[in-house]
């Protein structure tokens, strides 16, 4: 239910704003100009996403690209990068970027790793015969490519395109830097020129709509073709085609892939810093104690809104794993819906319900808090259920009988099991806020300032050295986080590994580097030595 208010405010604040006011503002001629603007830079930046999300991903899992994990870790680094600090970077070199194509350049830039992670983990793990059949049957490479590897793809090239698709959709910041005004900006622009919310509610109606009509264009266009292995013979590597002459083309490419995605941005940061009386501000004038308050803001309220989303997740994801059911089923569509709303929308309902029915928690840091749960929670639900099904139960039945209570095999089994998986989610929500604009901008409490509002706020001005601080540490704090994240993910895949067989040869259960599992995991593979229990 905490998901659904937002969403049923917004519609009970547009159906309240009048029918002939709502035709009115629906029907002007700039909301056709923003229609426009918004459909044709969502249109375009979904197939540049997926033109360059593609290429990238076929030459790094399918050919013999030299250093080919270097660049497959290049390719991931944008999404630590937040959209509004690209544009910052961009406009901060040029301002004449300030246009269709520079927002296009921008966000392709900032989004097309949202199509390269799926398409390359599908290219990874293809059936490699197809493609040998197909060839063996006399195609060349580019009608195995189009007749044979694309069409499996299907499944993961959609659903990158429509995560990108989403994110234009919502996008606020990067707009609002580059002046490309689109249905976010004005959304926001109505909400701050009136205050009652029911402008901006009928527009957010309209955004939603689209979000709609992009969720079921792609069930549509994904159909309802089956894309699985049903063969259970060993799988093989894929094989890697020679790059031959290409060579030094494709490393030039993914190069200025780089550059645009990485390069820019790190070096315009660094460029900033160094500058001294330049853009209305420098360094030297940026306050210590602002610095340190907004940084303090980021870190605190990242961390509060990781704590409690992925609590609020470990009881629906326990449900889901453990007792599936439908109404757990129907839980977790619920939670789902926040995954296609805006977050501006979002915060903006928020807003105007605190207003008219919670005023006590108006501009407060518990409604920021929730406000955050409710955007990110389907983030954390993945992290947590996939840590839940890692965990074996026979496990925690075999914990019980020996005598443990359900607390004690909680803290002793399923949260040892499940820990990383946990610390995985809440990194995830932790980099999602730090970076977040849109909720801390409309319900940050009065005198509270983060690395991201305050970038903004000062690119606005165009005090380009007076964000690189900001724009610096949020960075740091994005890219710091996400080597967490990565590293708690590969040590929950460790973990499930470990506890999922009987070690060969040795007849128990280990941990991690070949060490013996301790604790009651220690007491079990012991029984399981001596034949107490069945392995």
């Amino acid at each position: 239910m905490l998901v659904l208010l937002p969403l049923g405010f917004t519609l009970y604040r547009a159906a309240t704003f009048g029918w002939g006011a709502a035709m009115a503002l629906v029907f002007r001629p700039l909301v056709g100009e923003l229609l426009v603007n918004t459909l044709a830079i969502t249109l375009c930046a979904t197939l540049a996403s997926a033109v360059i999300g593609t290429t990238a991903a076929w030459f790094v899992e399918r050919t013999q690209l030299p250093a080919h994990r270097l660049w497959a870790g290049l390719c991931i680094a944008p999404l630590a990068m937040p959209a509004f600090i690209t544009s910052y970077a961009w406009v901060s070199l040029s301002l004449s970027l300030q246009d269709f194509a520079g927002a296009l350049l921008v966000i392709t830039t900032a989004y097309f790793p949202l199509v390269y992670l799926p398409v390359a983990a599908a290219l990874r793990n293809m059936d490699p015969a197809l493609e040998e059949s197909a060839r063996a049957l006399g195609c060349g490479r580019a009608a195995v490519f189009r007749r044979v590897v694309l069409p499996q793809l299907r499944p993961a090239l959609l659903g990158g395109m429509l995560l990108v698709a989403l994110g234009v959709l919502s996008e606020f910041g990067a707009f609002t830097l580059l002046r490309f005004r689109t249905f976010t900006t004005q959304i926001y622009a109505e909400y701050r020129t009136s205050f009652d919310g029911g402008g901006a509610s009928v527009l957010a109606c309209l955004l939603m709509l689209i979000c709609l009509l992009c969720l079921a264009l792609e069930m549509r266009v994904r159909g309802k073709a089956r894309y699985e292995r049903l063969d259970r013979g060993a799988r093989r590597g894929v094989t890697r085609y020679p790059l031959g002459r290409w060579r030094w083309g494709v490393l030039a490419g993914f190069a200025a892939l780089c550059l645009a995605t990485l390069g820019v941005p790190l070096g315009m940061i660094g460029f900033w810093l160094t500058q001294k009386g330049v853009a209305a501000a420098t360094p030297a004038e940026v306050s210590p104690t602002l610095l340190l308050h907004s940084t303090l803001a980021s870190l605190g309220y990242g961390v509060a809104a990781a704590v409690v989303t992925t609590l609020l997740c470990a009881s629906l994801a326990f449900l889901l794993v453990r007792f599936p059911s439908r109404l757990a089923t129907a839980l977790e569509r619920i939670v789902f819906v926040a995954q296609g709303l805006p977050s501006l929308i979002v915060a903006l309902a928020v807003v105007s319900l605190a207003v008219h029915a919670l005023r006590p928690l108006y501009q407060s840091a518990t409604l920021l808090v929730l406000t955050y749960a409710i955007l990110f929670m389907p983030l954390a639900l993945v992290s947590v259920r996939a840590a839940f099904a890692q965990a074996q139960p026979r496990l925690e039945e075999t914990a019980r009988s020996l005598g443990l209570n359900w607390l004690q095999t909680a803290r002793r089994v399923l949260l040892p099991l499940a820990g990383p998986g946990f610390g995985a989610a809440a990194t995830l929500v932790f980099i999602s806020v730090a970076t977040e604009l849109n909720a801390m901008l409309l319900l940050s409490p009065i005198g509270t300032h983060s690395l991201a509002t305050q970038v903004w706020s000062d690119t606005s001005t165009l005090a380009f050295a007076a964000a690189a601080p900001y724009a610096a540490l949020l960075v740091g704090i994005s890219l710091g986080a996400s080597g967490l994240m990565f590293a708690l993910l590969g040590k929950s895949a460790v973990l499930g590994g470990a506890v999922s067989a009987p070690h060969r040869g040795h007849g128990r259960w280990r941990g991690g580097r070949g060490r013996p599992a301790r604790g009651v995991e220690g007491g079990i593979a012991r029984r399981m030595k001596h034949g107490q229990y069945e392995a």
